[in-house]
């Protein structure tokens, strides 16, 4: 089995199969970050471009670990430092792009769909590394691989996302691919921060964070977004941290073993309190651990790793 699309651009266009594909391979490449020297020749000869129009530091840092560990070639590409500040269009800069041949180019942008359009205009494959409000489908691939390997499987677990679901681009993929490989959703946040419609991608939602964790497998919480707000969409930080934030006591409404995720980064003593992100339940290094691996897959598949040797 292989990935039918040469782009990852977002959730929706993958199927269970193919995420079950992407979590497999994952799972095997985690076990090259454990080794005394953590690299193979997989994809040696390979190019890959990070173009980050938006700061990243977690995604950005971690798709060029994935990258160096294969053996590719990886070239950091940031708007401030291109040809954007000088009036040049994205789509020329996508020609531009494409007239170096690179293999793969990994891609961050404050405007959703600006990674669709760029697939359109290379041959290359594109990977989605974040696009504006829109999605995020490395981080859900990171975060479902973390699942599987702290709870054995996907389905039939309950997840809670909590927070800011309007603003955030990894609930709506996180939603759509938990829910393919049979996990249910229970979204929660002000009301403020929940759009209008999000149960049609097929969750629950309520307004109550005690109401959502109640018997919940896995606890994500979300970051608060500011600068995707264009005002304050709660009253204090104080009434939402009560409100919404993650407690020893409220997550004791979770089912035994139950586990707490969140993207990063973190707003300590907002979203969840000290006790729970350094505590037992919280998987959070495990999520950027994982996030190594589920990049190293993606490379491996869209750049013919798998009809390489990877020893």
């Amino acid at each position: 089995m292989k990935l039918r699309n040469k782009d990852i651009l977002d959730i929706e266009s993958l199927s269970a199969e193919e995420i079950g594909l992407i979590l497999d391979t994952a799972e095997r490449m985690r076990e090259i970050s454990q080794r005394p020297v953590k690299k193979v020749p997989t994809l040696r000869g390979k190019t890959i471009i990070l173009f980050f129009h938006e700061p990243s530091t977690r995604t950005k840092t971690s798709f060029d670990i994935a990258a160096k560990r294969m053996s590719a070639d990886s070239i950091s590409m940031a708007a401030s430092s291109s040809s954007l500040v000088k009036g040049e269009t994205l789509a020329d800069t996508a020609l531009t792009l494409e007239a170096m041949n690179p293999d793969i180019i990994v891609m961050r942008h404050s405007s959703a769909g600006a990674p669709h359009m760029m697939a359109q205009r290379v041959k290359a494959s594109v990977i989605n590394g974040g696009d504006g409000m829109h999605a995020h489908p490395t981080q859900a691939l990171l975060d479902m691989l973390t699942i599987r390997e702290k709870l054995g499987t996907i389905a039939g677990k309950r997840v809670a996302i909590i927070g800011d679901i309007a603003h955030s681009r990894v609930a709506r993929s996180n939603i759509n691919g938990l829910i393919k490989m049979g996990a249910s959703v229970v979204v929660s946040g002000p009301p403020t921060m929940l759009p209008f419609g999000v149960e049609h991608l097929g969750c629950d939602v309520t307004g109550s964070a005690d109401e959502a964790v109640e018997g919940a497998d896995v606890v994500m919480m979300l970051r608060i977004q500011k600068e995707r707000q264009e005002n304050f969409l709660f009253s204090s930080v104080r009434e939402y941290s009560r409100n919404y934030g993650m407690t020893r006591e409220r997550l004791m409404r979770a089912n035994e073993g139950a586990i707490v995720m969140h993207p990063g980064p973190m707003n300590r003593g907002v979203e969840l309190t000290s006790e729970i992100a350094d505590g037992p339940w919280s998987v959070i290094l495990d999520q950027v651990t994982n996030g190594v691996a589920a990049r190293m897959a993606l490379f491996y598949l869209l750049a013919g790793g798998r009809d390489a040797d990877s020893d």
